[in-house]
């Protein structure tokens, strides 16, 4: 059995993929981001990591669900035809495979987050 603790946020020893998730485009700002896989399956459908991003406003597309634990920073999420909903460091949320809206960060955000590909 396998274990990983995710207690605090701590950049990762490895070196980070920095280009832009698939189903992210910018849209307002020049934000930037940083992913560290930590953990993945065999068959690659369920991944751990730690991610980083500077402000600015991204379009998503979600392809897969996604739990969320904000270590810091502060965003703004709007579903296509919804209500802006704003989260902190502190919060914890579950983004659906296919959400598509807007990714507003507000404040560098680094976060952990576990996602499993249907």
């Amino acid at each position: 059995m396998s274990v990983t603790l995710f207690g605090t946020y701590k950049a990762p020893k490895s070196d980070p993929i920095t280009t832009d998730l698939d189903g992210w485009k910018p849209v307002e700002g020049s934000p930037t981001m940083k992913t560290w896989i930590e953990n993945k399956t065999e068959d690659g459908k369920f991944l751990t990591g730690f991610w980083e991003a500077t402000p600015g406003t991204y379009h998503v597309t979600y392809k897969a669900d996604e739990l969320i634990h904000f270590f810091e920073g502060r965003l703004t999420l709007t579903e296509d035809g919804g209500a802006p909903r704003s989260f902190k460091a502190g919060d914890s949320v579950h983004i659906a495979a296919g959400f598509t809206g807007t990714w507003k960060t507000e404040e560098t955000i680094r976060k952990i987050f576990a996602i499993r590909i249907a």
